[in-house]
């Protein structure tokens, strides 16, 4: 199969053919159809984030089953589904307890002593998967706890935005914070998944929704998608505007660039009993530095991973939502393209043009 290998920090990816192994007892082959381009992929390309070599990254995707391992029976050859790289065992105490976004337990992994998924095609030379899912290829080779299957009528283009940004995006707002219907939020960075906060906090009955980005297009958009105000970053503190429009500061606050400037303003936006909740991904040694003064107001700050999500569950019903009319995710694709295209979803991506990038893959899907 064709896939767009990393090799390094700082390079282009290179499509290249890979060799995909069968599916083990419990793990499912998937055709790609669609592959969304996240912003947490260029984090590794940018060499913010380690990650081994050669490996294929993407990890917000749609396909359909091909073949099923020999213990499979949620799903068959045909169905329709949304990869998630929160694979979770079912069986550990993160599970149990209702964290299955935080489950970490090998049972969804290859042993050692089991052939690799991919390899470099001809060779042994062992391919990483990204996060679970590794996307960037034409199929996908997964555990049966990473996948969803989805009604019919979704489209696949559309249906693979859930599989991480929406997702993260929506549930924030949802799961993570848990907005209050009539409450003030506030959201930094409007990018995809910046957008579907805003969405979940619209979803979620604010009353007041701020967006606040530096590029006007996106901040149209975002007002498009459900923001009430809008604030341009560039234009001044995005702080003491917020407080101004706010009374003195908003209930929740979302940063989802990944920024340690961009967090503490976070905090700082928040009225007395607020909570900001960190969604970007903070590159690898950076700190937040907090006002301590400020927690006697009650102040909260917290992470969030993949918006503390229940995929199972979560992504049919965020389908629901948009075949409502409720979660908005056409206005969310600006490009669509082919895998050849990734790199120059990535420069777009940085260069704020899009909010997302689909890869779209003719293999029958």
């Amino acid at each position: 199969m064709k896939a767009a290998i990393f090799h390094g920090a700082h390079q282009p990816l290179s499509i290249e053919d890979v060799d995909i192994d069968k599916p083990l007892a419990r793990e499912v082959l998937v055709r790609t159809v669609a592959s969304g381009v996240c912003h947490s992929d260029l984090h590794f390309v940018d060499g913010l984030y380690p990650y081994p070599t050669p490996a294929v990254l993407g990890h917000e995707a749609a396909g359909i089953v091909e073949e099923v391992g020999e213990l499979v029976t949620k799903f068959q050859a045909g169905d329709h589904v949304i990869a998630c790289l929160s694979a979770f065992c079912g069986n550990c105490e993160r599970c149990l307890t209702g964290h299955p976004n935080l489950c970490n337990s090998p049972e969804t992994q290859r042993s050692a002593d089991q052939p690799p998924k991919m390899t470099l095609a001809g060779k042994d030379d062992r391919v990483h998967q990204f996060l679970n899912v590794s996307s960037f290829a034409e199929h996908m080779l997964l555990h049966e706890n990473a996948i969803v299957k989805i009604r019919e009528d979704m489209p696949l283009d559309r249906a693979a935005l859930i599989g991480c940004g929406v997702m993260t995006g929506v549930g924030a707002a949802l799961n993570t914070a848990r907005v209050e219907p009539g409450s003030t939020t506030v959201v930094f960075g409007v990018g995809g998944v910046g957008l579907a906060a805003i969405q979940g906090c619209r979803i979620a009955g604010a009353l007041k929704i701020i967006a606040v980005d530096m590029v006007e297009s996106k901040l149209g958009l975002a007002k498009e998608l459900g923001a009430t105000h809008t604030i341009d970053a560039s234009q001044g503190d995005p702080v003491g505007q917020i407080r101004e429009m706010t009374d003195g500061g908003a209930d929740y606050t979302f940063e989802a660039i990944g920024n340690k400037v961009v967090a503490e303003q976070a905090f700082d936006a928040l009225r007395a009993g607020g909570t900001a909740t960190i969604i970007g991904m903070i590159p690898v040694g950076d700190k937040v530095e907090l006002t301590g003064s400020q927690f006697l107001m009650e102040k909260k700050i917290q992470g969030c991973t993949m918006g503390s999500n229940r995929f199972p569950v979560d992504m049919p019903r965020y389908i629901d939502f948009y075949l409502q009319g409720t979660l908005k995710l056409d206005e969310m694709i600006t490009k669509r393209g082919k895998l050849e295209d990734v790199n120059e979803a990535f420069r777009a991506m940085k260069d704020g043009e899009v909010a997302r990038t689909v890869l779209m893959f003719d293999n029958g899907g």
